[in-house]
């Protein structure tokens, strides 16, 4: 591509405070991390408090090469935290704190600017927890280029999502990524009777005009349809640090192969490769040099 595609991570971003200390995240801001360090164009579209927490963010983002420009100040609201406990196997538990500076994002005109240059926008159930972000979230979507690219990471956590959230983002969404312990949870949202991965996302593709979906299998792979076509990846074995970030980190991958109009097994298995990667470290933002970081995907198996 002769321009990096603009990729945006829309809702949360926060601070996970896991038992060794606290370290940068939120799904959409996981997202465009690893984004930017695959070359595309990334930018978080959020909300952080006027605290030093949010400064703190901005801090992060503006040493990793990530524009703070569309991060929103609020005044009367903290930036957000979750409390992480990892079990043995590097599972994460969340604590998610409410409310949060992300539960108030406002659309504004720069938003909408930014909306109108995006290539692909990545969104969730979570920022939607509340009626304010929510109705900003889906403004944003719809304010999209008809040929963007709008990816739903459901992303079910605690108490924060329900059928009305899940249907209406995937009429917005022409893409769909899911983990493999949240099928049964969307199917039943849905009142779905497919039987087995291919017919749940056929059966979706159907229902809502969906160009793209893909359920991902933790340490076994993913699979991943297309209008055409399908795709199984038995996945990568490393030895896992944690898995926080680690499927952001595969949709990433995914949308960079995407927009770039590859294979869909190439795609898969690349997305599989990154989300690896960063399972093998510590958090969802592992710190590497840009340049150094196709040669670790290399390396990694």
């Amino acid at each position: 591509m002769a321009n990096p595609p603009t990729v945006i991570g829309l809702g949360e971003i926060l601070w996970d405070l896991l038992p060794s200390g606290r370290q940068l995240g939120g799904a959409p801001a996981n997202f465009a991390y690893c984004s930017h360090l695959l070359g595309d164009r990334a930018i978080v579209a959020s909300r952080v408090g006027r605290d030093q927490p949010g400064e703190d963010i901005r801090e992060s983002l503006a040493k990793a090469g990530i524009t703070d420009r569309f991060l929103q100040s609020d005044s009367s609201q903290p930036t957000g935290t979750v409390r992480v406990q990892l079990d043995p196997m590097g599972q994460p538990k969340f604590e998610i704190t409410e409310p949060a500076a992300w539960d108030f994002l406002e659309w504004t005109q720069d938003w909408q600017a930014l909306a109108k240059s995006a290539d692909a926008v990545c969104f969730g159930s979570l920022a939607q927890r509340s009626a304010k972000s929510r109705s900003t979230i889906l403004d944003f979507l719809a304010a999209t280029r008809t040929g963007s690219l709008r990816i739903f990471d459901v992303n079910i956590r605690q108490r924060f999502y329900s059928a009305e959230i899940v249907c209406e983002s995937l009429r917005r969404a022409n893409a769909l990524k899911v983990n493999h312990e949240e099928v049964p949870r969307v199917r039943e949202l849905l009142t779905m009777n497919d039987a087995g991965d291919s017919s749940f996302c056929r059966g979706l593709m159907e229902r809502f005009d969906l160009s793209l979906i893909c359920i991902t299998r933790g340490a076994n792979g993913s699979l991943l349809c297309d209008r055409h076509h399908e795709h199984e990846h038995a996945g990568y074995r490393v030895k896992v640090k944690d898995t926080i970030g680690a499927g952001d980190a595969f949709t990433a991958a995914l949308v960079h192969e995407y927009l770039r109009e590859r294979p869909l097994a190439e795609t898969n298995e690349a997305a599989n490769r990154m989300g690896a990667w960063v399972a093998s470290h510590s958090g969802a933002m592992p710190q590497i040099p840009t340049n150094r970081l196709q040669q670790a995907l290399k390396d990694l198996v």
